[in-house]
C-alpha cells in the first residue's frame, strides 16, 4: 500500500524535498541507510517523476543513501 506524505506543489524544490524526508526518518518510516529510490514508496507516482528530476539535477543518485541527502542532523538535548 503506498502512502503519500508529501503534498503535490507544481515544483518540488531540493530544501522542500530533503525537510519531508527528514520528517519521515524523524517518524521512523524510512531509515539514514536506505537509499533514495526508498522514498518512491512515499510519493504518488505521477509526483515521483518530478522529485527525481529535482534530486539528479542536485547531482544525487537513486542508490545514495538518504542520509547523503539530508546531511547531518542537530540535536538540542546533547
Amino acid at each position: 500500500m503506498t502512502t503519500s506524505t508529501l503534498s503535490s506543489p507544481a515544483h518540488y524544490s531540493l530544501e522542500m524535498i530533503q525537510d519531508e524526508v527528514r520528517h519521515l526518518v524523524q517518524k521512523g518510516s524510512v531509515s539514514r541507510q536506505q537509499p533514495i529510490y526508498t522514498l518512491c514508496q512515499y510519493i504518488p507516482a505521477r509526483e515521483w517523476v518530478c522529485v527525481e528530476c529535482e534530486l539528479e539535477r542536485a547531482d544525487y543518485l537513486l542508490r545514495d543513501r538518504i542520509g547523503e541527502l539530508i546531511g547531518t542532523e542537530n540535536w538540542d538535548n546533547d
